[in-house]
Parts: C-alpha cells; sequence; structure tokens
C-alpha cells in the first residue's frame, strides 16, 4: 500500500543511496594545495579579509587510520532562491557529522538567514532527514532572502549559536550568499567567536563557477526540466507548423541556462547575453537578426520556431547597461524623493535627471520596460530583470519588424507567437541522479572541512565528468573568488560572477552549430528526467560541463 501523501517516484527515491568520492568513503586526511588569492582587487580584499584571506586549497585524500573526533553541533542555513538537491547537501552534512562522531547534532535555521538573526531554529533528526533525502526543494526549513551583513545581525546570531553549543555554521547559497558567509567567517574568525562558517555553492542559473567549483547544484535538474519542456514545445510547433515560440528562461546575470538547453534541444535561435555585450549590440540589432532566421525559414515554407531568451539580456545590451547603471546610481541616493513625484510624471521626473545620452534611450523605451527600470530593487541593488517580460517585448517587436519587410517585399511569410518564462518549474525539481550525486557529496566535503576546522572554505566536489568514485572532494577559500564591485552606489566586496566564456567549448560548438540550427528543423528530444535506467541514460552531467572538461569531441 503507498504511503499517504507521496508519489510512487517518491517512494522509490528514498531507497536511492547517492554515489560519491571513494575517497569520503573511510578514514581521510587533508592535504594542503597552494596558497591563494583573490581573483581580482587582491589588496583590497586582503585589507577587509585579513583572517581568512591567503589560504590554502584543500583536498580530501584516503587515511590509513580514522581520526577520533569530539561531538559537534553544526548549523545549516539555505539562503537564497531554490535548487534541486538542496536536501541531499543537508542530509550530506548529517551523515558526515555522524561518521566524525555518532553525538554530534544538526540544527537547521528556519527560513534563511533571518532564522539565524531571530533565532528561529529545529533540530534536524534521522526521522526528518530521511523523508526529504533525494527530495527536491528546500521546504525541510524554508530559504530565506535576508543578507547577513551587519554586526548586529552577526552578534544577534552569534546568541543562539552560543546558546545551541554550535561550533559551525554551513551557508547553502549562491555568490551573495556566500559572498556573506566568507563576511561572516571573518568576522567570527576576528572576534575568536569559536564558530567555523563553511559555504556550499547553489544556484540553478550557473553563475558561482570557478577552477574548484566546477559547477553550481541544482543547474543540471534545472537545465533537463527546462529542456525537456522546450523540447515538447518544439514537437508541438513542427507539428501545428504555425507559431514561433519566445521562451525566456532564467539567468539574470549570465547565460549559462539558456546555452546548456540550447545545447540540449538545437532551437532554431538563441540569444548568448554575453555576446550581444560583446558585439556592441543595439535592441534593434537583436530584433533583426531574430527577424532574419524568420524570414530564412518562412522561405521554405516553415513558419514556425523556437528562440531562447537569458531573462537578464536587457541588461547587457550596451546602451541600455549604462542607463541601468546610472539609474541604479541616481535612485540609490534619490529613493525617498522619487517615490513622492506622482506616478504619471515619474517617467517625465527620470528622463530630467539622466543625462542626454541615456535620457534619450529612456524615453525610447516601451512604457512598461521603462517603468520596470525605476521599481524596487531586488536585496542586492539590481533591477527585476524576471519581471521585464523580455520574451513578449522580442515578440512584438520582431512582429513590427516582418510587418515593415512584408511592405517592402522582404518578407512572405506569416508571424504568430506564443511566450513563456520557464524559471519556478525548474527550481524545486526532484534532483537528477547527477545532482542528488553532487549535492551528497558536498554536504559530505562540507562535514569535512568542519572536522577538520576550517573556517571561511567553500565546499568543492570537481572531476565530476568521471565516474563518483573518482571525484576529487576539498575546500577553497571564499576570498579566492572574490573581487570589489559597485552596489548600492559603494565598493563592495563580493564573489566574482562566472559569465559565458566566449572562448569556451560550449558557446564555441553552439556558435558552430547554430546557422544550421537556424535555418533547418533540427530538434532533439530530451524528453523527462530518467532516475532509472542505464547510465548513458540517467547519469550524464550537462552538456556545458562535459565540453568544458572534454572539450568539442565531446558533443
Amino acid at each position: 500500500m503507498m504511503k499517504k501523501n507521496k508519489s510512487a517516484l517518491q517512494i522509490a527515491r528514498a531507497t536511492y543511496k547517492p554515489k560519491m568520492p571513494q575517497t569520503l568513503q573511510g578514514p581521510v586526511k587533508v592535504v594542503e594545495g597552494e596558497k591563494t588569492q583573490s581573483v581580482a582587487d587582491q589588496e583590497a580584499i586582503k585589507e577587509r579579509f585579513p583572517n581568512t584571506y591567503g589560504m590554502p586549497l584543500v583536498r580530501f585524500e584516503a587515511a590509513e587510520t580514522k581520526k577520533d573526533y569530539a561531538p559537534i553541533n553544526v548549523g545549516v542555513i539555505l539562503s537564497g532562491g531554490q535548487a534541486p538537491g538542496g536536501h541531499n547537501v543537508i542530509a550530506g552534512i548529517f551523515d558526515g557529522i555522524k561518521d566524525l562522531n555518532p553525538a554530534s547534532r544538526l540544527f537547521g535555521f528556519i527560513l534563511g538567514p533571518a532564522g539565524l538573526i531571530e533565532h528561529n531554529y529545529m533540530e534536524l533528526t534521522a526521522d526528518i532527514i530521511d523523508e526529504y533525502r533525494n527530495t527536491g526543494g528546500f521546504d525541510i526549513i524554508g530559504s530565506g532572502r535576508t543578507k547577513l551583513e551587519t554586526k548586529e545581525q552577526f552578534d544577534q546570531g552569534l546568541i543562539i549559536l552560543k546558546a545551541l553549543d554550535i561550533k559551525a555554521l554551513v551557508i547553502i547559497g549562491g555568490d551573495d550568499s556566500n559572498t556573506n558567509a566568507c563576511v561572516l567567517a571573518e568576522y567570527y574568525a576576528s572576534i575568536k567567536a569559536g564558530v567555523q562558517v563553511i559555504g556550499c555553492p547553489k544556484t540553478i542559473d550557473g553563475d558561482l563557477k570557478n577552477v574548484m567549483i566546477e559547477t553550481s547544484f541544482g543547474f543540471d535538474t534545472a537545465c533537463k526540466v527546462y529542456s525537456e519542456v522546450i523540447g515538447n514545445i518544439q514537437r508541438d510547433c513542427n507539428s501545428a507548423r504555425k507559431y514561433w515560440h519566445f521562451i525566456k528562461l532564467m539567468g539574470r546575470s549570465a547565460s549559462h541556462i539558456a546555452l546548456e538547453c540550447a545545447l540540449q534541444v538545437q532551437p532554431n535561435y538563441c540569444i548568448v547575453s554575453e555576446e550581444v555585450e560583446s558585439l556592441n549590440m543595439s535592441l534593434d540589432d537583436l530584433v533583426t537578426d531574430i527577424a532574419k532566421a524568420v524570414a530564412k525559414r518562412a522561405e521554405q515554407g516553415n513558419n514556425f520556431g523556437t528562440v531562447l531568451i537569458p531573462e537578464g539580456v536587457i541588461e547587457f545590451i550596451p546602451a541600455m547597461k549604462k542607463l541601468i547603471a546610472e539609474l541604479n546610481d541616481f535612485l540609490a541616493s534619490h529613493k525617498e524623493e522619487f517615490d513622492l513625484i506622482r506616478r504619471s510624471e515619474q517617467r517625465n521626473y527620470i528622463i530630467k535627471m539622466l543625462s542626454k545620452e541615456n535620457a534619450d534611450i529612456y524615453a525610447s523605451l516601451p512604457e512598461g520596460v521603462a517603468r520596470q527600470l525605476t521599481l524596487d530593487r531586488d536585496p542586492h541593488g539590481n533591477v527585476q530583470v524576471s519581471l521585464i517580460e523580455t520574451e513578449k517585448l522580442l515578440a512584438e517587436m520582431v512582429a513590427v519588424k516582418l510587418a515593415e519587410w512584408q511592405k517592402e517585399g522582404k518578407y512572405v511569410g506569416k508571424f504568430a507567437t506564443q511566450t513563456h518564462f520557464f524559471g519556478y518549474e525548474g527550481r524545486c525539481a526532484a534532483p537528477s541522479n547527477y545532482d542528488a550525486d553532487y549535492c551528497y557529496s558536498l554536504g559530505y566535503t562540507a562535514a569535512g572541512l568542519i572536522g577538520f576546522g576550517m573556517t571561511g572554505y567553500m565546499s568543492s566536489v570537481r572531476n565530476t565528468t568521471a565516474p563518483a568514485s573518482e571525484w576529487i572532494a576539498g575546500g577553497v577559500p571564499i576570498t579566492m573568488m572574490m573581487n570589489m564591485e559597485r552596489r548600492h552606489g559603494e565598493m563592495k566586496p563580493v564573489i566574482q560572477k562566472a559569465l559565458v566564456d566566449l572562448e569556451g567549448a560550449p558557446f564555441k560548438t553552439f556558435a558552430a552549430k547554430r546557422a544550421a540550427w537556424a535555418i533547418h528543423t533540427s530538434y532533439v528530444y530530451p524528453g523527462p528526467i530518467q532516475y532509472f535506467g542505464p547510465t548513458e541514460v540517467c547519469d550524464q552531467p550537462t552538456r556545458t560541463l562535459l565540453l568544458e572538461q572534454k572539450g568539442m569531441a565531446a558533443f
């Protein structure tokens, strides 16, 4: 008889045992590597992090004998947006600290960093953990976007950490959350609080990665979910033969999701924001390029197709980027004044306050887009670009362009559109085997870093295109990933976002094939994520990761 409120898949997945590196499956030792420095702005970062800067890379290797560990209480926080596999990170931490000493305990802070500040927590016991193994979502303790950045917050958090005798805190989050983890580690080290802070790399956007962090967890699963649905849409439009589908995908700061999905499904057109910026394209340039693809397919009688759009493309158009930067700085210092302006007059007010070049661009934007650029920023001070319906904007502008060409005899087809935004559909999906394994290994590695007394490190698992037994587990100092960036009108230390590398194998592979995809119907239909079956179906990493590690021959 099926257990109440659980699907057959949930019940079956509960029995899955994540694969992990061989080195973690017995006694381990720490091997130190090279001393590190920040990716940029070394002096500024070193000055701000005197206690946690310059630490060495570390990796775990098998040891002959197991070290004796005292029981340790550990806290865990889920920070920021959801990503598939978060529960397995927590399960890995739990199993890892229990392996250090069975008397160790794990406490989860409720609804993200706010739980630490507000002393809202629960103990995560074996019964609770077992209910969430291999499941999607962050619902075991919830998540939140409160930023840990002030001394008052740190001190308030320390009260509950001391009360629960918590000696280590794991923050599972993206680049901003791990930046905050680094700041917290530095502060606790500076006051000798006796609390270690470890980070884990999470974001479906894929923009938290570097030489030591191959991928952020959740990216694999989310891209497979989106690719399944895009493949379904492509099968539909190839059947109906009458719609162009404009599909916006998550990825505000980078185009990793759009590029990965393009490599999986082979659409007719895919925008890569980083290329738009490098070519200094205007919005009209982008519209014209898409319209050309539509017109070429129409010449063959194919009045259908798919266009993939990263949600943050607006911010990568150089002229728009300059406008947004000036708006951010202006609103950071004039927010109260702006809020007092009558809504009907706000657009004219902004136009008067901007430089001539940016004022002209702002005045040319559709009303809805212009307004969105002045609305409340996200917690990081950025325009909430996900609320700008870029897919509709581009579909409408392409329609206008094609209507002009039709009058001139340059276009002979029929153009009807459907628009979509795929984002939340992928954030809490049941993790793929890759993410289930990777996340569990990240959590287990975090426990190892705690056991060896590390702080200010991010859990690192590498070589993940190889069988899991050959994965390399260790840690990377978070300061190694940092640079200085302007936030809320002032320079702050933050983890440098990883953008699509236009010289890398993933983009080059896409660039070599996209011209053929634009003209021909070359669609691939990935289908749903498979959890049971042959390795080549169930355990494959992303195309991006394969291409980065094995080159273009992997495609």
